[in-house]
């Protein structure tokens, strides 16, 4: 099995999980990086650097590009537009802010969809809708290798 359908197959197994600010713990709460927190340990291993303390607005009073800057460290980055089952999405909720949500692209193609943790929602499968589409500041890939 590749790294991509492992990380799609656990992030699936995600779905369902209520939504808590800052948590990461499949069934009884997460967030969006919790959710990537946990696909990582169920794909990779050890997560690779403790996560601080973060506030729902990601640093955006600041203009701090944390998130974004974190998954530079540890991720793959690829272009925008070579969508991949299994790629990491850093999106931008209004233009011209800091990117401060994400989820994994579950499908790719006429039926593209990703899996993320949504506030009011928890972590539901989604279309990859246009509106959502315009907002990816980032893409990125797992690394090779698993547990």
């Amino acid at each position: 099995m590749t790294t991509a359908s492992m990380v799609v197959r656990a992030a699936r197994a995600w779905i369902g999980t209520p939504y808590l600010h800052q948590g990461s713990v499949r069934q009884a709460g997460t967030d969006c990086l919790g959710l990537l927190r946990g696909v990582w340990r169920d794909v990779i291993g050890a997560e690779p650097e403790a996560v601080p303390v973060y506030t729902a607005d990601w640093a955006e009073p600041a203009r701090q590009e944390v998130l974004l800057d974190a998954a530079r460290r540890w991720l793959i980055p690829k272009p925008i537009a070579e969508a991949a089952t299994g790629d990491v999405l850093l999106f931008r909720m209004r233009e011209g802010s800091i990117a401060k949500h994400l989820g994994i692209q579950s499908e790719t193609g006429s039926c593209a969809a990703f899996v993320h943790a949504y506030t009011g929602h928890g972590v539901v499968e989604s279309p990859l809708s246009r509106p959502w589409s315009r907002r990816i500041a980032a893409r990125f890939s797992f690394p090779e290798g698993a547990n």
